[in-house]
């Protein structure tokens, strides 16, 4: 797993233990909780928005 990957769902994970009274014990389901939503919402992207920008041809797109 890459590592900033990895920080945002430690990030989220702990504002999920905090946001269910900080109790202890719960560790792995706030993890995979937090770990699903960030992958949930990656896959929700539009698929354009990962690709890079395509870049302009200095050919002519005809031969006239």
């Amino acid at each position: 797993m890459e590592p900033a990957l990895a920080q945002r769902i430690r990030e989220r994970a702990y504002e999920i233990w905090n946001a269910t009274g900080r109790e202890d014990g719960r560790a792995d389901e706030h993890w995979l909780s937090a770990e699903r939503e960030l992958l949930v919402s990656a896959r929700r992207q539009p698929i354009a928005a990962k690709l890079p920008t395509p870049r302009k041809s200095s050919r002519p797109t005809s031969l006239r």
